[in-house]
This record gives structure tokens, C-alpha cells and sequence, in this order.
């Protein structure tokens, strides 16, 4: 009887999979931090034998290669797959043997990358699940455009023939299990779920019930940002990554806290929003542990900038590190554990800047109060509906732009409070009058703000 553990790395949007028989076990698109993946193995008392990728990853840095090492497996990447090791190169058609009576099948899907593999896992021969990677999504598929631009028509039109080719050879109640579409910027919009089968996906999923120009025309009006770090995952995995460091960061005092800030270093405060709010370093920035760190730390941060880590608490600097492993940001410069108390230098004082609600802002302006009302969401997000009056730069844009931001104080607002919590930081940081807005958008309507729609 087969197994399929799910190694879910939920700030990426991610799934690592663990399958395997009674002895033995194959992994598929592991994570950066392979002690979990081994752990899982222990516990399900299986060797790995094998370890696939479906494809070289742009939105997270692998540890494929050294779980491959440290276990002894067989390296399984597709053949079309430019990268800089020794691997077994894996094409259409291609069996491997995982364990008694089971055998992991590839299946050539390009669409989400040139070379893009799945993996189909046999029974006694009889398929019963699909390692679709970015291919076909549970809603939705992998998005085409993350390869070169010049490719994006071709790989949709590829991604719509493979999604195809899975649905048309793969019985109904085959499980699907992509690597991506839980909150991934791989993803295009709409992916989502917790399981799937392919009979699922041939009811409900557009790519399998558009015809391929519609499904193309869609899927390129619905192309969303990509994240600026992306431009590094794929030469670090085609490269070879190396294996992680997760030993504590040396610790620094508020003296070094300064220097660093003086230097134009980034100092990031890995507590809550309200608790940043209230206080906090003058000049750092906050990326909240509890939201998505590693993936708007990334998407923001000059690349190869030292980042000094501040946390509440060990467990929650030691969460972070490796969230930030994963993505390829690995050794803080420094790191300080405690409160605001702890790291201003003698006779400082915290900095601190209000939050408010939708209804709060309504409030003001009503009052006649003059500030700009920014909205940092995605462009996607703001052709829903917008605050009238309100200037727009997405929040991922903020730190190169901050000369256009209107002068005058700001009350700062996105969907849900996380990512103005990150701007208004920025914006703080750089000595300008914010109030975050800690709400979910539906209650700017509900305050009575006026609302104006792109469609």
C-alpha cells in the first residue's frame, strides 16, 4: 500500500511531497530546509531513494540537490534542464522504481517552464496519483510568464496542451498534487484547495474547459507581478545550491543596531504589526514572522543587502531564519532577541506611528483632516475598486519610488493590514507622518468612503 506525505511550506505557498511503500520512498520538489523532509522519512520508517524535481524552480531555492547527497538517491531532474551537476536526466516515458510495486512515471508537461516534468506514481501498474508541480493546479495552472518574456505565448499554449495531455491519460480518480497554487506567486489566480483529483479538475478547472486561444487570451490579461527575487531562484538551483547554515545568527547589541542603520543596512523587526507600531527601532523595517516574511523581505530588499534579524523570542528568530533559507537570503549579518528597550542605544527613544481602521479614516476626512490616502495593494487588486482620491504604488514598489509619494501625511492601506504594515514602516523609516490601516478592504465601503472601479 502507498503513501503521499504533504511537506507544506505555507509561506511560500508551496508543497513538498513524500511517497513511497512500506520500505522506501521518493521525494518531489523538496524545500531548502531538508532536515524536515528527513525527519518525515524517519517517522515513516522509509529510505529515499529518489528525489524529483519537476522542474527548476524560480520562486524558491531547492534542496534537492543536497537531500540527494546526504541520502544517497537518485537526483531525478528533466532532461531539458540546463543546470551546472551531475543528475539523472529524466525524460518522457521515463520509469523509476521507488519501491515493491511502485514506480514514479514522467510525463513531459512544458508550459510552466520549457522542461517542465510531472511525475505519475504507479501501483502495480495502475496510476493513483500526479506530481503536477506547476503544471496542472488544483483550479488553475502554473503561471507561463517567469522563463523569458518572449516565451509567454508559447509556454500558455504549452501549459493548455499539457494540462490536456494529464486530464486525457490519467484516470478520474487519480490524485493531483502540484508543488505550487496555495498562495504561490507561481500560481495564476484562482488556484487554490486542499485535494484534488483529475475528474475534479475536468468539471472546474478553466484550463480544462477553455479551447486554447480563450484559455491564452485569459491567462495573459491575468498575469500579476513577479516578485524581484525571482530572477535568483533559477541560477541558484541550475547552479547547484548549497547546503543550509540554520545555526543561530551572532547576536548584536544596540550599538551595533545603530551602526548598522547608519551604514543603510537593512534591520528588520520580525514582530507583530501592532506591536511594531507602538513601538520600535527608529529606521528598521517590519516583516512580520506570523505573515510572509521570506517572500516581501525578498521581493523588496536590495539583493545581497545584510539583513540584521530583531525577534521577540529564539523560536520566532529561528522561524524566520529559515523561512529566509528558503528563498536564498541565508546568513543574517546579525540578529538581537528581546523588546524596543533592548536594542536603542542609551537616551534613545522607540519610534512608534498610529494604526487605524476604514471607518477611522472616513472619520478624518469627514473632519476635513488633509492627508493622502496610499494604497499599496497589486495592480490586479486595485482595478476591483479603490478609495476615490487615493494615490496608488504597490507595496513591493514603495522603496524605489519613495520620491513620488505625495508629501504631507499618509494614512496607508492595502487588503488586510499586513502589507501596509510593510509600507508604512518603509515610509517611517525614511521619516515621513504614516498611519497604517489595520482593516480589510470590504470595510472601506462600509464606512461610506466612495469607491470608483476600473471595470
Amino acid at each position: 500500500m502507498f503513501f503521499v506525505d504533504v511537506l507544506e511550506t505555507q509561506g511560500l505557498g508551496n508543497r513538498s511531497y513524500l511517497a513511497g511503500g512500506a520500505g522506501a520512498a521518493v521525494v518531489v520538489d523538496p524545500p531548502r530546509d531538508v532536515d524536515r523532509v528527513i525527519a518525515a522519512a524517519a517517522r515513516r520508517g522509509v529510505r529515499i531513494v529518489a528525489v524529483a524535481e519537476t522542474h527548476v524552480h524560480n520562486d524558491y531555492v531547492t534542496g534537492g540537490l543536497e537531500l540527494a547527497r546526504l541520502t544517497g538517491a537518485r537526483y531525478l531532474v528533466p532532461a531539458g534542464a540546463e543546470v551546472a551537476y551531475a543528475r539523472v536526466a529524466v525524460a518522457d516515458g521515463d520509469a523509476e522504481p521507488v519501491d515493491e510495486g511502485l514506480v514514479l512515471r514522467a510525463v513531459a508537461t512544458p508550459g510552466h517552464t520549457p522542461h517542465h516534468t510531472s511525475y505519475v506514481l504507479e501501483e502495480d501498474g495502475r496510476a493513483v496519483a500526479a506530481f503536477t508541480g506547476g503544471s496542472l493546479l488544483i483550479g488553475s495552472v502554473g503561471r507561463p510568464d517567469l522563463v523569458e518574456p518572449r516565451l509567454t505565448e508559447p509556454l500558455a499554449r504549452a501549459q493548455h496542451a499539457s494540462v490536456h495531455r494529464l486530464a486525457a491519460e490519467l484516470s478520474d480518480e487519480v490524485t493531483v498534487l502540484p508543488t505550487h497554487g496555495f498562495g504561490s506567486f507561481c500560481a495564476l489566480a484562482g488556484a487554490g484547495g486542499a485535494h484534488s483529483t483529475i475528474g475534479t479538475e475536468k468539471a472546474s478547472n478553466p484550463a480544462l474547459l477553455r479551447d486554447v486561444d480563450t484559455f491564452v487570451k485569459e491567462l495573459l490579461a491575468g498575469l500579476d507581478d513577479v516578485p524581484a527575487y525571482y530572477a535568483h531562484m533559477g541560477p541558484a538551483n541550475a547552479g547547484g545550491p548549497a547546503p543550509v547554515d540554520l545555526s543561530p545568527p551572532r547576536r548584536a547589541d544596540a550599538d551595533e543596531i545603530r551602526r548598522r542603520l547608519a551604514a543603510g543596512e537593512w534591520v528588520v523587526d520580525l514582530r507583530g504589526r501592532v506591536a511594531f507600531a507602538a513601538g520600535h527601532v527608529a529606521g528598521a523595517v517590519n516583516f512580520e514572522a506570523d505573515g510572509q516574511p521570506a517572500t516581501y523581505l525578498a521581493w523588496l530588499i536590495p539583493w545581497g543587502k545584510p539583513v540584521t534579524l530583531l525577534a521577540e523570542s529564539t523560536e520566532q528568530l529561528a522561524y524566520a531564519q529559515r523561512e529566509l533559507t528558503r528563498v536564498g537570503i541565508d546568513r543574517p549579518a546579525a540578529a538581537a532577541v528581546g523588546s524596543p528597550a533592548d536594542w536603542v542605544t542609551d537616551g534613545a527613544r522607540p519610534a512608534s506611528f498610529p494604526r487605524a481602521t476604514f471607518a477611522e479614516l472616513a472619520a478624518a476626512r469627514r473632519r476635513g483632516e488633509e492627508f493622502t490616502v496610499l494604497d499599496v495593494r497589486r495592480d490586479t487588486e486595485r482595478a476591483g475598486g479603490w478609495i476615490e482620491g487615493s494615490v496608488h504604488i504597490p507595496v513591493h514598489q514603495i522603496h524605489r519610488r519613495l520620491s513620488e509619494v505625495p508629501g504631507g501625511p499618509l494614512w496607508v492601506h492595502c487588503a488586510g493590514g499586513m502589507r501596509a504594515a510593510i509600507a508604512a514602516s518603509l515610509l517611517d523609516a525614511a521619516g515621513r507622518d504614516v498611519v497604517a490601516v489595520d482593516d480589510g478592504f470590504a470595510a472601506a465601503a462600509e464606512a461610506g468612503l466612495p469607491l470608483v472601479s476600473a471595470i
